[in-house]
């Protein structure tokens, strides 16, 4: 339904300032309108097609690991600090599962490999609510794990940036997890304190610890080095991770005799699927985004921001990435047009085009997914989780300008 209003709301505005260009004497203002939406479909309908080869990709490893029992060896190392968080969740109960494999999907990357995995754990979940119609304090962290977007392989977005030409695709890599890595400790920190679980327990404080620890060493052992240097580190260790990860996957499946290549095939198929199934999606949200910018609306919002940050006396160079921001915690898919519409008029080795980028893998669509989740076990009161999504989504996206500066400024 927000998405409904977003896309109406596009057509409606560029229509106003269609109408005050045209009174102020350009007369090819509904020509560029209307072109732009011919382009936009076209340029979405491309896009889709070169995302089909890298989705079977993942989709087909994300199976091997899946029939390699990596996905359970995860749940494992996993279930003591998950037990913490979820203590309302009787231990061993089968919800954990899903729980773990929903977190696991999520950290590759494949969205809708998640989705079905997170629709069954709310089923669960739900199974042990008495009040039917309100959010539980599980579910609720749970759908925080969710927004706040914890991601170790971008799949979606690297294979965007390849498709628009960047250099080096894999450059985001390791910025994206770090703004990640933030928001999902803030999104636990904050629902955590509003649930009244302590987090000094000891299995939590030294998880908390680690990744802040983790993420700080990062950040610091970056500051040292030299734009150059920075950039090939970046690609090395992002290429690296992602092929251990693909090799991971098939010795497991080997070390278990599971036919690796029907396994990959069986996940392929799901990928070609998938990227068929988001052609329409696209199609809406571009030619949408297309027509706000034709008509002059996206330019004088930008400008008024910037003006904005000026007169506080600050940088301006993010400013042009802030749609994007703006836009993920009301629409994947829009904040993914936003993206690769400033990959497209910027450049995706721009700062802009890759701060977008980071933007865009930082965080999840917050009012989707809790439109979604509690909408398929039919919640009406959502008590905090709104306010714990928002929040968490502020400090990825803090975050977010403060690493890109640091990498790419």
């Amino acid at each position: 339904m927000v998405l409904n209003y977003i896309w109406i709301a596009f057509f409606v505005i560029a229509f106003i300032f269609a109408i005050i260009g045209l009174l102020m004497g350009d007369t090819t203002i509904f020509q560029k309108i209307v072109d732009s939406t011919f382009d936009s479909s076209k340029n979405a309908f491309e896009i889709s097609l070169g995302l089909t080869g890298v989705l079977a990709l993942w989709l087909g490893i994300m199976k091997i690991g899946e029939k390699a029992g990596v996905v359970n060896v995860l749940a494992r190392i996993l279930s003591p600090v998950f037990s913490k968080l979820f203590p309302d969740i009787p231990k061993n109960h089968p919800v954990m599962g899903s729980i773990f494999m929903n977190i696991a999907s999520n950290m590759l990357g494949l969205d809708n490999a998640a989705t079905p995995t997170g629709l069954k754990a709310m089923s669960q979940m739900q199974e042990l609510n008495n009040q039917k119609d309100t959010a539980t304090n599980p579910m609720i962290m749970f759908l925080v794990l969710n927004t706040s977007g914890l991601t170790i392989i971008p799949t979606t977005i690297l294979a965007f940036r390849a498709s628009y030409g960047a250099a080096t695709p894999t450059d985001v890599f390791i910025p994206i997890l770090l703004a990640t890595a933030v928001a999902t400790i803030a999104g636990i920190i904050i629902t955590a304190l509003w649930q009244k679980i302590n987090i000094l327990q000891p299995v939590l404080l030294a998880t908390l610890g680690s990744i802040i620890a983790f993420v700080g060493i990062i950040i610091w052992a970056f500051g040292q080095m030299d734009k150059d240097t920075m950039g090939q580190v970046t690609s090395l260790a992002s290429n690296l991770i992602l092929l251990g990860i693909i090799l991971s996957f098939i010795l497991a499946s080997v070390w278990k005799k599971i036919n690796v290549y029907d396994a990959f095939i069986e996940g392929a198929k799901e990928g070609f699927t998938t990227a068929v199934k988001i052609i329409p999606y696209l199609v809406a949200i571009l030619v949408g985004i297309g027509v706000f910018r034709a008509s002059g609306a996206m330019d004088m919002l930008i400008n008024g921001i910037a003006w904005c940050i000026e007169q506080c006396g600050l940088n301006t160079d993010f400013v042009g990435a802030l749609p994007t921001a703006f836009m993920k915690p009301l629409s994947g898919s829009g904040a993914r047009g936003l993206m690769l519409e400033a990959m497209k008029n910027y450049g995706p080795d721009s700062f802009i085009g890759r701060l977008s980028c980071i933007f865009q893998g930082s965080t999840d669509t917050t009012f989707y997914i809790l439109a979604v989740y509690f909408g398929s076990v039919n919640i009406k009161y959502t008590r905090h989780a709104v306010a714990c999504g928002l929040l968490a989504d502020l400090a990825g996206v803090i975050a977010a300008i403060f690493i890109a500066y640091l990498f790419f400024a």
